[in-house]
């Protein structure tokens, strides 16, 4: 017996599953969303949301603790981890009811409970099935973790118990040096923890620019945050009074806790994708450029496929999916043209190729980089890094890589740069208000345009 059928039926309500049943509903077809937790997924109640949240406040907290430097009398006194913790929760907390009374404005069929694919275009959720014309899985990622290393969630944590914690640690260490790992890492060293982290590959956020991760290993040393990349963790024993950390070499590190930031697996097991012959690897969904898989009428979005893991990929291939099962044949989304951050203090953020991928794929790459340091926003707000620029010789920016505080919020026009094939002649021109960080910007491209201003070339 079937309890529905709807034009689209999505299994996983995060950032993926719920921009496509947004965008499904807006273009008049019916929709069904399945989701066993919350809806918003682990971006709204376990990541983007809540971490950011808790940088914010480290930035506060930074800010009392440097406030004599701009002529202000005050002090940091400590932190409070309950009213942190309850900061935190309240904006996820508006944003959740937001997020709410959007679906069921938009008349969306909301279906609570654990759902599983159990024959073509068809979920089962505890007695009932449901079936679409066509189905979306968007059903995400979780925390991963290393052979032989168990979480218990006290000593030994995964960044969904790092954001329930309700105390500071005197000492962590975070096994990690990505995204996640330098975020908690610049939260935990501004709240005046001892932060010791162990990466294994040579350097830290290493997807990135390979002067974006120097620039961020220099700020971090100045902070006094440990970091031992090229090393190998091998083994962790718990204490009475922490954790004991033995990595490649043979030195133990000691600290109070161990925050496991090894990157997030598919969460795809136990969901009947296998058994509905599903073509998958290392437990990812494989799909072309247009987000389907290789069973008809059945699309896949966000974390679960090969790719970028960010909420705003999946929100994207979301919309993407709506408008592509309506009939609207939209542009295929290009890869490299995803912006990422990373928002730790200073921040990374960047979109396109970076230095090396581009000399690999091109022999006529030039770059050029104007160090903030001539930005007079970012001389305000006291922030070293830079603007560099990835370009063809008279042809396209192909990456932009930023580092500093707050320059997360250049990425969208960066974003635009690159993804209409802007020329340096085409961006130097333009008027960035003065003064804003945003300047650098255009201080870069009228540096690689032949014309610097306050760049030295």
């Amino acid at each position: 017996m079937t309890d529905g059928d709807f034009d689209v039926l999505i299994l996983g309500a995060g950032s993926g599953g719920y921009a496509c049943a947004l965008r499904a509903a807006q273009l008049d077809l019916s929709v069904a969303l399945v989701e066993k937790g919350k809806l918003g997924g682990t971006c709204l109640h376990l990541g983007c949301i809540p971490t950011k949240a808790l940088l914010h406040t480290a930035e506060v907290a930074d800010a009392a603790r440097d406030a004599a430097k701009f002529g202000v009398l005050a002090s940091l006194d400590g932190i409070d981890m309950a009213g942190v913790n309850a900061y935190k929760d309240g904006v996820v907390s508006r944003l959740f009811k937001g997020l709410t009374g959007l679906i069921s404005s938009r008349g969306i069929t909301v279906i609570e409970g654990e759902g599983r694919v159990s024959g073509p275009r068809t979920v089962t959720v505890g007695d009932a099935t449901y079936t679409g014309k066509h189905l979306v899985l968007a059903t995400g990622s979780y925390s991963k973790s290393l052979p032989g290393l168990e979480v218990d969630g006290e000593r030994v944590l995964t960044s969904e118990h790092a954001l329930r914690l309700d105390r500071v640690p005197e000492s962590v260490i975070v096994l990690g040096g990505g995204v996640i790992g330098c975020e908690f890492a610049s939260v935990w060293a501004s709240f005046g923890a001892k932060v010791t982290i162990v990466e294994a590959l040579p350097r830290l956020v290493a997807a990135e620019d390979a002067a974006s991760s120097k620039a961020l290993e220099r700020a971090f040393r100045k902070r006094k945050i440990t970091f031992r990349t090229g090393t190998a963790f091998q083994s962790v024993q718990t204490t009475d009074s922490g954790v004991a950390v033995s990595v490649e070499g043979g030195d133990v590190i000691e600290a109070d806790l161990l925050l496991v930031a090894v990157g997030r697996g598919p969460s795809t097991a136990g969901l009947g994708y296998e058994e509905q012959g599903l073509a998958m690897e290392r437990g990812f969904v494989l799909t072309d450029e247009r987000c389907r898989t290789n069973l008809e009428g059945v699309y896949a979005v966000g974390d679960i496929v090969p790719g970028l893991q960010l909420a705003h990929r999946g929100f994207q291939q979301g919309i993407f999916v709506a408008e592509e099962i309506a009939g609207l044949e939209p542009n295929p989304i290009d890869e490299s043209g995803i912006p990422r951050v990373t928002y730790s203090h200073p921040e990374i953020a960047s979109v396109g190729l970076d230095e090396a991928t581009a000399r690999e794929q091109y022999d006529d790459v030039t770059t050029i980089t104007y160090d903030l340091g001539g930005n007079g926003k970012s001389q305000i707000l006291q922030t070293a890094g830079f603007v560099k620029l990835v370009a063809r010789v008279d042809g396209p920016v192909i990456g932009i890589h930023l580092v500093g505080d707050r320059v997360g919020e250049l990425i969208g026009e960066a974003q635009l740069i690159y993804n209409w094939e802007s020329h340096a002649d085409d961006v130097a021109p333009l008027i960035h208000a003065h003064p804003t960080q945003n300047e650098a910007l255009g201080e870069a491209h009228l540096a690689l345009a032949g014309k610097p201003l306050h760049a030295h070339t």
